[in-house]
């Protein structure tokens, strides 16, 4: 998702930004919006980023409303094409497999960031972590004792009817007991502007590399913008991935070995190839780590242990960020047919001898029917009430949810509960007839497959259409990172926009595009 910017945009001129504290502002009596957002209005029912009641900006959100409403349409316009140029010169790239006019795309981003607030972010801080524990918890024990199976506070069938469980790895430990070392936390706003959880991203999460360039394409065309804001750092992504990786692998003497490593860690990123729709974020995250970007064939499995091929010989490999489904990463272990993993690699882990991040068989706490379950186990393990809330959901593997499903199609959205990126997915209010049937029978013929939620009336954020500043749905995706300690949450989020009119799917593969995410810092004490 970025690559660091070699953008030839032009900066403005601190000069050039206006004062983000001015008049009504700075008098704390909020002012309509003026400007280019004078003729702004988000949707009836629905909750706006920037404005409140009767069109002003929320006070918090007054600063940055003031700073884009006073530049008119060609100063946006201006910024906007410099900021694609700095995309397109620095390779930002994603790829749609199903678009005939080519798979590789320029990543759309929108000019005006969403901004959240230090309250906001505290309480959105202490809910990821709690979720993030919570879910690791949860993988230990259900490949480990099965508490929470054997005392029937969760279906067994459940469980084990997952595709992203693996009962071979029953009584095997990951390094350090820590599967989710990197963690993809979907939100979204309600009506009344409260952040719900829509689902969890634990395998391999994608989208901090966009995150981290949006970041670096805001402040290179809008350097005044962050002179005056107290806007909180991305920067430490890369530092702080390369830790957890580090502080994840094998310590000491390895199971069944009478050596000990004594060289210092060695970390590499594994990624199935350059056709891979999320390879431009592999790449940028092994070079902003400073590690290794490697593929199957430039590792080997020798005496349980993983090595890497370089121009010097072999060295040991400790700990693996691999972006290769559980499936393809070892062809003894999974698909015999896979050529984008490493033989031997998955006995290597099971003897302790290197680590695999995310681990392997995380992927049970991505599937969408295991979602509903998530409060119940926060408050199994962790005997504490969720922070955060979810939007409720039926199920399909129950048949009196799957009924109403079935009667309710329209007005629901379903998913399946194994499928990402918008991909396997009933818009209810917006389907056809046909498809309405087509799910039907999808639905009838494998239930477990499949879940339902109401329409959230995601919240809006301005963005620029190339001619004005209309509202658009978002959603946010915040990064969380855990070594076995106190995860750490990067202060922002990958905030995605549906740059359709009306459009509630953010995705990119499905059109939509992303925004900079500013945590604002605490205020300060006078």
């Amino acid at each position: 998702m970025g690559s660091a910017l070699a953008s030839s945009a032009a900066s403005l001129p601190p000069t050039t930004t206006p004062s983000l504290v001015s008049g009504a502002v700075a008098s704390g009596a909020p002012a309509a919006a003026s400007g280019v957002f004078s003729g702004y209005r988000p949707p009836p029912g629905t909750f706006d980023e920037y404005l409140g009641l009767g069109s002003a900006p929320r006070p918090e959100l007054a600063a940055a409303c003031a700073a884009f409403g006073a530049m008119d349409a060609h100063r946006l316009d201006s910024l906007q094409r410099r900021a694609d140029g700095a995309f397109l010169a620095g390779g930002v790239t994603f790829s749609v497999y199903s678009d005939q006019r080519g798979t590789e795309k320029v990543f759309p981003f929108d000019l005006l960031p969403r901004v959240i607030t230090a309250a906001e972010w505290r309480h959105l801080e202490r809910g990821l972590r709690q979720r993030v524990v919570a879910i690791n918890l949860f993988l230990n024990d259900i490949y480990g004792p099965q508490h929470i199976l054997n005392d029937r506070t969760m279906p067994r069938a459940l469980v084990w009817s997952s595709r992203g469980y693996h009962e071979r790895l029953h009584g095997l430990r990951p390094p350090h007991g820590v599967y989710t070392h990197v963690s993809g936390i979907d939100l979204v706003r309600d009506g009344d502007g409260n952040f719900v959880v829509l689902e969890d991203n634990v395998r391999c999460p994608s989208g901090v590399s966009y995150l981290l360039e949006n970041r670096g394409a805001l402040q290179r065309v809008l350097p005044g913008l962050f002179q005056q804001h107290r806007v909180r750092s991305v920067d430490a992504w890369p530092d702080r991935l390369r830790m957890t990786l580090d502080r994840t692998a094998p310590a000491g003497e390895a199971p069944g070995s009478t050596s000990r490593v004594s060289e210092p860690s060695r970390a590499v990123v594994l990624t199935p190839g350059p056709y891979n729709s999320a390879y431009f974020e592999h790449s940028f995250l092994a070079r902003t780590m400073g590690i290794p970007l490697v593929q199957g064939t430039d590792l080997f499995v020798d005496d349980d242990r993983v090595w890497l091929r370089t121009t010097r010989g072999v060295s040991q490999v400790h700990t693996v960020y691999r972006r290769i489904d559980d499936d393809f990463l070892d062809p003894r272990w999974g698909r015999p047919d896979s050529l984008l993993g490493v033989p031997g690699i998955m006995q290597a882990w099971a003897r302790g001898n290197v680590t695999l991040a995310n681990a392997p068989g995380t992927g049970v706490a991505d599937d969408k029917a295991i979602y509903p379950w998530i409060p119940t186990i926060i408050r199994y393990y962790l005997d504490q009430e969720p922070i955060l809330a979810q939007v409720p959901t039926y199920v399909g593997y129950e048949p009196d949810q799957l009924d109403h499903m079935l009667d309710n199609l329209e007005s629901l959205v379903v998913k399946a509960v194994d499928e990402a990126g918008g991909y396997g997915m009933l818009f209810g209010p917006r389907s056809t007839a046909a498809q309405r049937i087509e799910f039907a029978a999808a639905l009838a013929d494998n239930p477990r497959r499949y879940i339902a939620q109401p329409v959230v009336e995601l919240s809006t954020c301005p963005s620029w259409t190339g001619t004005t500043i209309a509202p658009r749905r978002v959603d946010l995706r915040p990064f969380i990172l855990h070594d076995g300690d106190e995860p750490w949450v990067l202060p922002g989020g990958l905030t995605r926009v549906a740059l359709t009119d009306g459009s509630y799917v953010v995705n990119s593969s499905q059109g939509g595009g992303s925004k900079d995410t500013w945590v604002l810092q605490e205020p300060r004490v006078s």
